[in-house]
């Protein structure tokens, strides 16, 4: 094959790559939740109907449902942290924390997912309030409306909340505290079902 010929084969892959965009830049980092505790591995639970929860995808509010760390300026006034993204929507992140916060303390089976309570008779629902910076009061807030549904007819309900202070409205401050507030409020969510 001759130089001529090699240049005339690459000439539409090299044309191509020109046209094609996959989004804007990538970010440096991604912010997710580490839960403070978690499972051992290999150990297995067993429970019968009556004892098992499910964790029903937990909602948010529009502010929340995007991949970006909100900032509440005023009352009115909303902002989003400069180059703070998360690897997924927040009130997903905080489900999965939630779920593994309470098999850890608590030694329930957790069903979670998409399709959430196969044979689980006690139902977490909940909805994110709030789960960002507050530049007023310079802390990290997160607001959470749980709602269980055991195997009557009743229903509970409680808000959760957590506040961290934060040394500076940057990512490196901001995503640790929202990580240790979340951890606190899934906590006391597994401490309210026990």
């Amino acid at each position: 094959m001759t130089r001529m010929t090699k240049l005339a084969a690459l000439a539409p892959a090299l044309l191509l790559g020109g046209c094609l965009s996959f989004g804007g830049e990538a970010p440096d980092s991604l912010l997710t939740l580490t839960p403070a505790a978690t499972a051992p591995a290999g150990e297995s639970a067993a429970s019968d109907r009556g004892t098992a929860l499910a964790i029903v995808p937990f909602e948010a509010t529009k502010a929340l449902d995007v991949t970006r760390v909100p900032v509440q300026v005023t009352d009115t006034e909303l902002a989003y942290l400069q180059d703070a993204f998360w690897v997924d929507r927040p009130a997903r992140l905080f489900g999965q924390l939630v779920a593994e916060t309470i098999r850890s303390q608590n030694g329930r089976v957790v069903v979670d997912g998409d399709d959430p309570g196969l044979n689980a008779a006690d139902r977490l629902h909940g909805s994110l309030r709030a789960f960002g910076y507050d530049a007023r009061t310079r802390e990290v807030v997160v607001v959470f409306d749980a709602v269980r549904n055991g195997a009557g007819a009743s229903a509970i309900s409680r808000r959760f909340e957590a506040r961290v202070p934060v040394t500076a409205p940057e990512t490196a401050f901001v995503g640790p505290a929202l990580n240790q507030a979340a951890n606190q409020v899934a906590g006391e969510i597994a401490d309210w079902l026990n």
